[in-house]
């Protein structure tokens, strides 16, 4: 008689799951185990991940306010304000500390007798019930108690426990706030996890202090979407919170799937590849003493991501603003590059292919060729550009004052219904339509201002340098470690 020889399955210490910040946590804990994934971690890498986080959380309750360890206690108090290690009549005897953290972590007791309950998280057995004061975002003082009579709280299982207290490795904190990532493509979110984690190592030793000045989420998700380098279609998704009991909020920025197809345009090509350097440099803000105080790459990456509520910043509406004349007016292989990266955005992520150059065509022919100064038609042309009723009015105008004049016209009113009629992406063919206006006025050579845009050698070899890349880089090495 054969033998069948089976392998057991040994079910995985830590899972992540679709909880955007278990999934974090899961991924910072794979982190600090170096672990490639959080189903490789064993249970003697959950107990080293627990020893380092305990010990941490130590250093920081009981540190002195104003030194850097005090600085990650303002990072646990954003996420669990009412824990032991966060209260304000928490014992400052680290050995006290350490022994209560230690127990919030316990293994579950194993075999058939144990009792539990399916963890809220990833539905394995759960040996302990956690309430507000443990996990992040389950309720605020203002909530007293929002769970069934008689039940105790969430049954949350060891591997998940340790997960949501690593939570802040893996997110990108501030002193009040935390934003975690999620994303279709788990290398990203293990990306952005690995740089959080050197973050709060350098936070831990030298406080917020250290970071550099305008330093954003979202050009740490950016970047880890473009390290990733994949073909496959991978939106992200940033959910950023305050959880202390003062006013607890959270807000949602998500990109497009085509994200990473867009970066790989913009970086192998060299015309849109300038016009975002030139993009990042008219973010840049600096002070009086020459430092940055707002930086263009993080507010650049920051345009990329679109907000649940509508009210996020428009990356081609920023172009549009951009690109118009004023006393310092782009040159005409500036204004080409800012052009044909608003035209690569529109194409890659937002899937549009408008056809412009009829139109465009009629509005630069109108003004360089109608009635008084091109300059005040131009200024006209600005007043209705974004606008559909006043535009096709315009439109009108222009067409009859071109065929009075003997001149052929480029475009019909089929041409202008894309840019006149209120339907969608209306609004973005409009602000396309002007950057080709525009565009095509300087290829023309039609003079509109006294002013010649210019670009100096500074600027020219700041334009040079990679896209995303902050002035003074990033620490760390690849991995976190415990």
């Amino acid at each position: 008689m054969d033998t069948v020889s089976a392998t057991a399955v040994v079910p995985s210490v830590v899972t992540a799951t679709g909880h955007p910040l278990q999934c974090a946590g899961a991924w910072a804990v794979a982190v600090l185990a170096r672990r490639s994934r959080p189903e490789e971690v064993t249970a003697a890498d959950l107990d080293r991940v627990v020893a380092v986080v305990v010990e941490d959380a130590v250093r920081a309750a009981i540190a002195e306010k104003g030194t850097a360890a005090y600085d990650w206690w303002k990072v646990l108090f954003a996420l669990y304000p009412n824990s032991k290690a966060t209260h304000s009549k928490r014992p400052r005897d680290a050995a006290v500390l350490r022994e209560a953290l230690t127990a919030l972590f316990a293994p579950d007791a194993v075999g058939s007798s144990a009792g539990g309950w399916p963890c809220t998280f990833c539905g394995a057995r759960a040996g302990a019930v956690w309430t507000k004061s443990t996990l992040p975002m389950f309720d605020t003082n203002m909530a007293l108690n929002t769970l069934p009579p008689n039940v105790p709280g969430w049954p949350v299982c060891r591997g998940c426990r340790v997960a949501a207290w690593a939570l802040p490795y893996g997110a990108w904190v501030t002193a009040g706030s935390v934003t975690v990532l999620i994303c279709e493509a788990p290398g990203v979110e293990r990306e952005f996890v690995a740089r959080n984690v050197r973050e709060a190592r350098r936070i831990m030793q030298l406080g917020f202090g250290a970071r550099r000045s305008g330093a954003r989420p979202e050009l740490s998700a950016v970047r880890a979407v473009r390290a990733l380098r994949s073909a496959v279609p991978a939106a992200a998704t940033l959910w950023t919170f305050k959880n202390d009991n003062q006013d607890p909020w959270l807000r949602v920025v998500r990109t497009r799937q085509s994200l990473a197809r867009f970066l790989a345009v913009v970086d192998g090509n060299a015309e849109p590849r300038r016009g975002w350097r030139l993009l990042e440099l008219s973010l840049t803000k600096r002070g009086r003493d020459g430092r940055v105080e707002t930086s263009g790459p993080d507010e650049a990456a920051r345009l990329l991501f679109e907000s649940d509520d509508g009210r996020g910043r428009s990356l081609l509406r920023h172009l549009h603003h951009l690109l118009h004349p004023r006393e310092d007016s782009w040159n005409e292989r500036d204004r080409a590059a800012l052009t044909r990266l608003a035209f690569t955005y529109a194409e890659e992520i937002l899937g549009m292919n408008p056809h412009l150059e009829p139109v465009a065509t009629l509005v630069a022919d109108w003004i360089e060729h109608g009635s008084g100064e091109p300059r005040g038609r131009l200024a006209e042309y600005r007043r209705v550009a974004l606008n559909d009723y006043h535009l096709g009015h315009l439109l009108n105008r222009a067409q009859f004052r071109l065929m009075l004049d003997g001149r052929p016209v480029a475009a019909g009113p089929e041409d202008w219904r894309p840019f006149i009629e209120r339907r969608p992406r209306a609004w973005e063919h409009r602000m396309l339509l002007a950057a080709r206006v525009i565009q095509l006025l300087q290829e023309r050579d039609v003079k509109v201002s006294d002013a010649a845009g210019s670009a100096d050698e500074e600027t020219e070899r700041l334009v040079e340098q990679p896209i995303l890349e902050p002035a003074d880089g990033d620490f760390g090495d690849e991995m976190g470690e415990m």
